[in-house]
């Protein structure tokens, strides 16, 4: 009998035992797991805050118009040409022309906008006085950014209508959609081809370069008394021509003068007679 209850309290000794062991792993499990989902929230917040939305470049169109005064025309588009070749530049235009007592150079460069001030300050170097110098800096990024956002809307109504498209079954809708997709599509093209303008004038910047030189005015100092006497003679000669040939021109109503004239003179002397 004594062995039978030294059994019986041995057996519930060890499930006693089990029990508690159960619980314990199960308040474990039960913490981690709420320890687990009180953390997700967490990851998550700092997931978003680590991902601020991207900020848009800034778009600036630089240009430059530059005239100032040299002793040689030669030397400074030498300065020029070093300068672009040194700032990756490209020249667009190269004129010449002579005024009265000036001759003047004018060289347009396009170059990257990184470059710009440096261009500016290489082909500046030297010069004493700027007759002229305007340097600009135009930003544009709003109407870039607006210009952008029309395009994308655009396009978001385009595949609408493509959709609708799909879906029609009437001859008459079709067209009436496709005439829609093609105005819109007119539309896109032209934004786009304004964003590729925009983004080429913001990469590529404008720089106009005139200089001149001061010429003496020497004209008819060297010429011979001489030759002035023949040019005199060779202008009344030519003056003379011009007075024949006008009156070539109007030798009828010469006639009708003359004529006119002798029958008046006939009249007055038959006149006098008869008196």
């Amino acid at each position: 009998m004594k062995r039978i209850v030294c059994m019986l309290l041995i057996a519930l000794a060890v499930m006693g035992c089990k029990k508690s062991e159960e619980t314990e792993s199960a308040d474990v499990s039960y913490a981690a797991a709420s320890e687990t989902a009180e953390s997700k929230p967490a990851v998550a917040d700092k997931a978003v805050t680590a991902t601020p939305a991207p900020q848009q470049e800034q778009k600036i169109i630089k240009n430059a118009d530059l005239r100032f005064e040299t002793k040689s025309l030669d030397s400074t588009a030498m300065i020029i040409n070093a300068a672009i070749k040194k700032y990756n530049a490209l020249l667009q235009n190269d004129s010449q022309a002579k005024e009265y007592n000036s001759l003047t150079r004018t060289m347009t460069v396009r170059l990257p906008s990184g470059n710009f001030e440096g261009f500016v300050a290489a082909v500046s170097k030297g010069v004493s006085y700027f007759e002229k110098r305007d340097i600009s800096a135009d930003d544009v990024t709003e109407e870039y950014i607006d210009v952008e956002a029309r395009m994308k809307a655009k396009k978001v109504l385009e595949e609408r209508y493509y959709d609708m498209l799909r879906k029609a079954n009437k001859v008459d809708d079709m067209l009436q959609i496709e005439k829609e997709i093609s105005a819109i599509r007119q539309e896109i093209d032209a934004a786009e081809g304004k964003l590729r303008y925009i983004r080429s004038r913001v990469s590529m910047s404008t720089v106009t370069i005139a200089f001149y030189t001061v010429t003496e005015t020497n004209e008819g100092v060297t010429e011979s008394y001489s030759v002035k006497i023949w040019a005199a003679v060779k202008s009344g000669f030519n003056g003379l021509s011009s007075f024949f040939l006008v009156l070539l021109n109007i030798w009828p109503i010469i006639v009708i003068f003359v004529i006119a004239y002798i029958i008046y003179r006939k009249r007055i002397r038959k006149r006098k007679q008869n008196v």
